[in-house]
């Protein structure tokens, strides 16, 4: 037990080295705001992307098709529950406010941070399960998530289908069940591409990290409640449902990982998109991502011992 919370928690605190460089490189002024949304978008549009495709070039096995079949049905349900849970959350909060903490209660940073941990602690066969996460966050974000933030009229069937995380995600899933392996040249491109996730999402989240005012960050009581419910009750209510269940422990353990992740810093671009309180989500995503250090290997080391 204390072997795994060490490889966990040195896996963190690999992950927020690299983040204080992104942190370092603001501060110089090598990296500035206006380089951010462009480094993001190459995230979300060529590297995310390529991670899905990548993960979804091996053979595919009748045991592999069970596997995934079950993380997906899985992954569905906890996040209608996290969505059926948020209803009850910040209820006494105006209804612009309580739509930013409920969309930062439920869903976390599963591409930039869960993926580079569920790399480092289980293994490239759970970055599967991971990326089935992330198409599934990203229906739920442009759909359920909008809603949240800006209203239902806000929400389109359009949006949630035709966004980059969902095509290439079908691509993927496409390529795989059909059996076709990309050429050597091109497979091994997009496997370059894939690889600059840790680095480069980490350097990202440092940066935004380094505009936050952090006094006022640790001063507002409202993100110790969203970050509670985020880091730890998110996490607790996913092990009580699932465990019952006895589902393989490389999917529970996956989920408990994902579920423990910090706000997701979509939250802080869907309040900017729809005209919403951005600096709340923002200081969110900070809060929470700095006290992610001290409860994610709690949450995975919990993970790992009752997965097994």
């Amino acid at each position: 037990m204390v072997q795994d919370l060490m490889v966990v928690t040195e896996s963190v605190l690999t992950l927020f080295l690299v983040m204080a460089v992104g942190y370092t490189l603001v501060k110089l002024g090598v990296l500035t705001e206006s380089t951010l949304p462009q480094l993001s978008k190459l995230l979300l549009y060529v590297v995310t992307s390529s991670i899905m495709i990548d993960c979804f070039q091996v053979e595919r096995t009748p045991e592999l098709d069970h596997l995934l079949l079950v993380a997906g049905g899985a992954l569905v349900a906890t996040y209608v529950l996290y969505m059926l849970l948020g209803q009850l959350l910040f209820c006494r909060r105006g209804e612009e406010e309580r739509g930013v903490l409920r969309f930062s209660s439920i869903y976390g940073n599963t591409g930039f941070m869960g993926l580079p941990l569920i790399s480092a602690v289980l293994g490239s066969e759970a970055m599967m399960i991971t990326v089935i996460g992330i198409g599934v966050f990203n229906v739920a974000t442009w759909t359920h998530g909008v809603a949240c933030i800006g209203g239902k009229e806000h929400t389109s069937v359009k949006q949630a289908l035709l966004n980059p995380g969902i095509i290439s995600f079908v691509i993927a899933v496409a390529l795989f069940l059909a059996g076709v392996e990309l050429p050597g040249p091109v497979g091994d491109a997009v496997s370059d591409l894939a690889a600059l996730n840790t680095p480069l999402a980490m350097i990202v989240i440092g940066a935004q990290m380094a505009s936050a005012n952090l006094k006022e960050v640790f001063r507002d009581l409202r993100l110790y409640m969203v970050s509670a419910v985020k880091l730890l009750l998110m996490p607790a209510v996913t092990i009580l449902v699932l465990l019952p269940l006895h589902l393989d422990g490389m999917i529970f353990t996956t989920l408990v990982i994902l579920s423990g992740c910090p706000t997701a810093g979509a939250s802080s671009l869907f309040c900017q998109m729809l005209g919403k309180d951005s600096s709340l989500a923002a200081k969110q995503v900070t809060f929470s991502t700095l006290l992610c250090i001290v409860t994610l290997p709690l949450v995975t080391l919990a993970a790992r011992v009752l997965g097994t």
